[in-house]
């Protein structure tokens, strides 16, 4: 590689009948010009020739062989590391046979990332239903990454961020029933996941002394345990031992007080207690810039805030604004990782 050229990303393949070939061909037509570190899809050449075409985008392409060749070719071409699909899926339609080609293109993102070769990893989209059917033993992309990274040897303790705009939330559960929520909370998880983000904001994000904001369970956060016991027995107690570890921690925060324009402006990122309470207000002020970070890796990866959105695949009007956001995300978090502490 060119000396002082930063590092690329790599791109996954996705669901080769999902949006995911539309948005990444439309992802290198807005950052062809001035994405320093460019990006490759490893992925189906021809797939990816076919639906240009077909949302009538017919770019050029260049086949390369190893990610230090993508940032010269990038302005002219969309760099694609070849990596075949079993069956050129139809829009909007799956193929369990393509389920080896869609995780083989995680694991070698994994591996060009753990190799230092790229300079994060970005996830398009999977059909999760589609790799279950096929016998796929993990709950998720994240999952699976952790699980190989840590199959080399390497510490995985992930945690999920969304992003869009001025605002970053963490949900602490994430898929499970919302009456599972308080019983799977304890003030163990609660630290474990805040000292991730504290260090990883620091980290990837330059942010030298992070602002933590931890919201309630309960509506009122509790209102002193009128309306639920867990602000007092487990939320506080992890914020009290976090100030302790010398962190800049407040709460609990009623949810629906932590994220008007004012209370964001306090914050760096709050820390919420399930799914919907973090990512309801991330899609409402900013549905489309929505990125999901995943905290905790020995590496970068993002991805699109969104799913497969197979009934838009090679309509050309899938929306790629989640895509490039992941993108300059992992981009922007690739440069500070490289700033001295």
């Amino acid at each position: 590689m060119t000396a002082g050229r930063p590092k690329p990303l790599a791109i996954t393949m996705g669901e080769p009948g999902s949006i995911a070939p539309d948005i990444t061909v439309k992802a290198w037509l807005n950052l062809r010009s001035g994405f320093e570190r460019g990006f490759f899809i490893i992925g189906d050449f021809d797939l990816l020739k076919s639906r240009a075409k077909m949302i009538g985008e017919p770019i050029e392409f260049a086949a390369i062989d190893r990610p230090e060749q993508a940032p010269a070719l990038f302005a002219e071409a969309l760099p694609v590391l070849p990596h075949p699909a079993a069956q050129i899926s139809r829009p909007g339609h799956t193929d369990a046979a393509n389920a080896k080609a869609i995780t083989g293109s995680i694991e070698r993102a994994v591996t060009y990332a753990l190799a230092g070769e790229v300079g994060a990893m970005v996830t398009n989209p999977i059909h999760k239903k589609l790799l279950y059917s096929a016998g796929f033993p993990h709950t998720g992309h994240t999952d699976f990454i952790a699980a190989l990274a840590r199959a080399q040897g390497h510490r995985a303790q992930p945690v999920m961020m969304l992003a869009a705009l001025d605002l970053r939330t963490v949900p602490l559960t994430v898929h499970i029933p919302l009456r599972d929520v308080a019983a799977a909370l304890s003030s163990a998880m609660i630290q474990e996941q805040t000292l991730v983000v504290n260090a990883d904001l620091k980290r990837y994000f330059g942010i030298a002394a992070p602002r933590i904001a931890v919201t309630g369970l309960n509506p009122h956060a509790g209102e002193g345990g009128a309306l639920g016991e867990e602000e007092r027995s487990i939320i506080t107690p992890a914020i009290d031992e976090l100030r302790r570890q010398g962190l800049a921690v407040e709460g609990p925060i009623p949810a629906d007080s932590a994220f008007h324009a004012e209370a964001r402006a306090q914050f760096d990122v709050v820390i919420c207690m399930f799914h919907d309470q973090a990512l309801i207000p991330v899609k409402t002020i900013g549905f489309h810039e929505g990125v999901n970070a995943t905290l905790g890796l020995p590496f970068i990866r993002t991805s699109p805030d969104h799913g497969t959105a197979l009934s838009l695949a090679g309509t050309g009007r899938a929306n790629p604004t989640s895509l490039i956001s992941a993108l300059r995300l992992a981009a922007a978090m690739a440069d500070h990782a490289q700033q001295p502490p």
